[in-house]
């Protein structure tokens, strides 16, 4: 990318400097200190000092911006319209596990509009980054995404709800409406791998329910500005608070939108 801003080129620092962390911490995991926040939701020493790199690199390059983090919750600046927002270990379980797939997430937002984002798969060795208007890049170049237009050709991600989270039955309905209509449904366990993924065009579209801000907010602007398009899987525009995300190739959009709003009507 081509003269990124300063606040996301500091975005893009603090996300690699937390991701070398994390690549250091995971090869440590026999040692590594874990608790749990609820069923299933483990945190480790690895996402606090994750938050910790990110928060001190993103203070320190606009010290007047809020900050608002998986684990440390939100800190507020004296620059009330402008916040980063970060996940700094996306794929808890997946990193414990030994396995590939997990991101940082880093994200600008002014007066509730995301302006910039970073997701960072350090194990995969690929950076993602846009601003508002500018395109998105995965290690400098630009990319775009996909254009199937059929739901029988599409690879879709998804969110399953796991122990602890609400929506099992409506997920089943989900499932129920889809599966023989696509060409296939997968699961990494991250947000940050399957937006990534859908900007660069590997997958077609990723819905989830029960998520966060920090899980969400740089993917949002990621697949905007791969020409894709976002809202909350109701139809209704996607916020930052709303806890939930359908973000799609725009080809695919409307078809699968019908669909997940069906089985949200049908639900039991």
């Amino acid at each position: 990318m081509l003269n990124p801003s300063r606040h996301l080129q500091a975005m893009i620092d603090a996300a690699l400097a937390a991701g070398a962390g994390l690549m250091e911490d995971q090869k440590k995991l026999d040692t590594l200190e874990i608790r749990r926040k609820g069923p299933a939701d483990p945190v480790s020493a690895a996402d606090e000092r994750a938050e910790k790199t990110l928060r001190t690199l993103l203070a320190a390059a606009e010290p007047t911006f809020g900050f608002l983090g998986e684990e440390g919750g939100l800190l507020a600046g004296s620059d009330p319209d402008h916040c980063w927002i970060v996940d700094p270990l996306d794929g808890t379980a997946n990193f414990l596990h030994g396995t590939p797939l997990f991101g940082v997430n880093a994200a600008l937002a002014r007066g509730g509009d995301v302006i910039a984002g970073v997701i960072y798969l350090p194990a995969l060795e690929e950076i993602y980054v846009a601003e508002k208007g500018k395109g998105a890049f995965c290690n400098g170049k630009r990319v775009q995404v996909s254009k199937r237009s059929n739901l029988s050709e599409a690879a879709l991600a998804c969110g399953i709800p796991f122990e602890g989270k609400p929506d099992h039955d409506l997920f089943m309905r989900e499932m129920q409406l889809l599966t023989h209509r696509v060409g296939g449904i997968r699961r990494t366990g991250a947000a940050s791998v399957d937006l990534a993924f859908t900007v660069a065009g590997r997958w077609d579209a990723y819905w989830e329910r029960c998520t966060s801000a920090w899980d969400m907010a740089p993917g949002t602007i990621l697949v905007a500005e791969a020409g894709g398009r976002f809202c909350h899987p109701s139809g209704d525009d996607w916020t930052i608070d709303g806890g939930a995300i359908l973000a799609t190739n725009g080809a695919v959009h409307d078809e699968l939108l019908t669909v997940l709003k069906e089985a949200y009507a049908s639900r039991g």
